[in-house]
């Protein structure tokens, strides 16, 4: 089935068609999985559920010392050069193995602390030491996504989302029927190498190409240039995920597990959509700052992006408001204290996609201080505004600290941006 020209002829609506295809059946087989954790475990599982959702992306960060889009940027840069990328992956691969061996040791060794931080529960350290002996298929699974991504490869990067995401749901599907939380979460916990094995399925033969494995030596040529990412993941996903448990716990102090799980749900319906965002981030808009150099065509660039991607996700967001009562029936069933929170929820996340498509010039152009300056203002204003307005407005007050926290992010991206294009501006992003 051919596209339609006004999209084939434009990558950014073309990459958004195809994504969006595998999207939808992420949405739909989602519907469904959250339904039925929610008449299985209720509030309560959703809560705990969140939790261990949140310790992967830690792990991802933490077992390639954050590579991620360093990876993306310079398969992006020179995938036309083979001497470069060898030297890339040489340096990726002492980081694979620093990073996994350290990450997989902690995880095993206080598994009990972990399980308590995280559960309020040893009983679940079983759960954190699966982990620990899945922490080298994370790492390889983030590392070979960062290939397909930097060659933007969308068509392969839709077929390996959509296969990987299958076979998890049905592992998932069958934990939850046997009704048993552990298994619910030991499910999540290997759900990495299924998409490993189905990233390798279907992109192995190119990724081989790619790489060159024989070729690889365990030296450290770009240990300079990802370093400066390791940093910026550490703080983007790494402090992200620890205020999201850290405050998820507090939820659950301060008030009741149940309104934890509320604004887990709101929570799981942002991140579904945000999917859709960060993926055409990383296979289109990252890789395409990485090649601006000046003003005039880094912002045409944002406007056309602007002018293509933004109404999408506007609709989106405001069926999303308009259909929350049916939402909220059909995949939450009981979860009312969920309905006051979309509002905040969903204006705070399309201030955040207008912000983060600036932000992307940061990763594209390793701005280390502006990326690092703009993250802790994000996070320590979520925190701080988080704890404060839990006290006077309940869950509301987190989804409210969300909002507030995207408009000021935006505002503090939109001013150094300017700066870093502004004529009289004589520092350079690094190299």
């Amino acid at each position: 089935m051919k596209l339609p020209k006004f999209i084939s002829s434009n990558i950014a609506l073309k990459i958004t068609s195809v994504n969006a295809v595998v999207i939808s059946i992420r949405l739909a087989l989602s519907f469904f999985v959250q339904r039925y954790i929610s008449l299985t475990f209720g509030e309560a599982g959703h809560a705990i559920i969140g939790q261990i959702r949140n310790i992967l992306p830690m792990l991802t960060s933490a077992s390639t010392l954050g590579v991620f889009n360093g990876v993306v940027k310079y398969v992006s840069q020179y995938k036309s050069n083979p001497s470069e990328l060898t030297k890339l992956f040489s340096t990726v691969v002492v980081f694979f193995t620093f990073g996994s061996l350290l990450t997989a040791l902690l995880l095993f060794f206080w598994a009990d602390a972990i399980s308590i931080k995280l559960f309020e529960d040893p009983s679940y350290n079983y759960i954190i030491k699966i982990l620990a002996f899945v922490v080298p298929f994370i790492a390889l699974n983030r590392i070979f996504y960062a290939v397909v991504n930097g060659i933007s490869d969308y068509k392969s990067y839709a077929k390996v989302d959509l296969i990987g995401y299958l076979l998890g749901v049905i592992l998932l599907i069958l934990a939850i029927y046997l009704e048993n939380l552990g298994l619910v979460l030991g499910a999540i916990a290997v759900s990495p190498i299924i998409q490993l094995s189905a990233l390798l399925l279907v992109f192995g033969k190119k990724l081989k190409l790619i790489v060159q494995p024989k070729k690889i030596a365990f030296r450290l040529s770009f240990k300079n240039q990802l370093l400066a990412f390791t940093l910026m993941s550490f703080v983007s996903t790494f402090l992200l995920n620890y205020v999201e448990i850290d405050l998820r716990s507090y939820l659950i102090k301060e008030l009741n597990i149940e309104e934890a799980g509320n604004w887990t749900a709101v929570t799981n319906i942002s991140k579904n959509y945000m999917v859709f965002a960060t993926g055409l981030f990383s296979l289109y808009v990252l890789p395409k700052f990485a090649t601006l150099s000046n003003k005039k065509d880094f912002y045409g660039e944002v406007l056309h992006i602007y002018k293509t991607i933004l109404p999408i996700f506007a609709l989106g967001m405001l069926l999303v408001y308009f259909l929350r009562h049916l939402i909220i029936d059909l995949m939450y069933p009981g979860f009312t204290g969920m309905e006051t929170l979309f509002k905040w929820q969903l204006i705070g996340d399309f201030i955040r996609l207008i912000a983060l498509i600036l932000a992307y010039q940061f990763l594209a152009k390793r701005m280390v201080k502006s990326f690092v300056i703009t993250e802790i203002v994000s996070l320590g204003l979520f925190y701080g505004l988080s704890l404060w307005l839990v006290n006077l407005y309940g869950t509301e007050g987190i989804v409210i600290a969300h909002f507030i926290r995207y408009v000021i992010y935006f505002i503090v991206v939109a001013i150094i941006t300017w700066f870093s294009f502004h004529p009289t501006n004589k520092s350079k992003p690094a190299d």
